[in-house]
């Protein structure tokens, strides 16, 4: 903590905001990014779905 000090007041205290902000994100990101790479290879493995609309409509 002590060492967090001199770094603000020397860079300022936007700059350690958003640095933290980045830190704290970079997980989620990097989580959000697994799950993109991986959805081809999801979506290839469902199996397809039948709609929920009827084909056909006849009217009287």
């Amino acid at each position: 903590m002590e060492q967090l000090i001199p770094f603000i007041s020397d860079v300022g205290f936007p700059i350690v905001v958003t640095l933290y902000l980045l830190h704290r994100i970079e997980a989620k990101l990097d989580s959000v990014v697994q799950s993109i790479q991986s959805l081809p290879a999801k979506l290839q493995e469902k199996p397809e779905l039948e709609p929920i609309y009827p084909a056909k409509v006849t009217q009287n």
